[in-house]
């Protein structure tokens, strides 16, 4: 349960991109500062329940193999940024 509680607040901390790919004709996931586009499909939920799958599985690598997390990228007003840069 522990570690379960770990993988959710880690998860937590990163902002996790699903967008449609006019390219691909799909949706794509991503966590910035994670991962890059890591997972797709048509579904938008899906392939984000699959992105928020991948980002806990790389967590729990990184805290098994004692190495330190990257700095975290949600709570930082990204989307606000991105609007302005737009």
């Amino acid at each position: 349960m522990e570690a379960e509680v770990t993988r959710m607040k880690g998860r937590l901390r990163y902002l996790k991109i699903v967008e449609w790919s006019d390219e691909d004709q799909c949706f794509v996931g991503q966590c910035p500062g994670i991962i890059g586009p890591c997972c797709h499909g048509d579904n938008e939920a899906q392939v984000y329940a699959e992105l928020c799958q991948i980002v806990d599985e790389w967590i729990e690598l990184m805290i098994k193999d004692g190495k330190a997390l990257p700095p975290a990228t949600a709570g930082r007003n990204v989307a606000e940024r991105l609007l302005l840069a737009a």
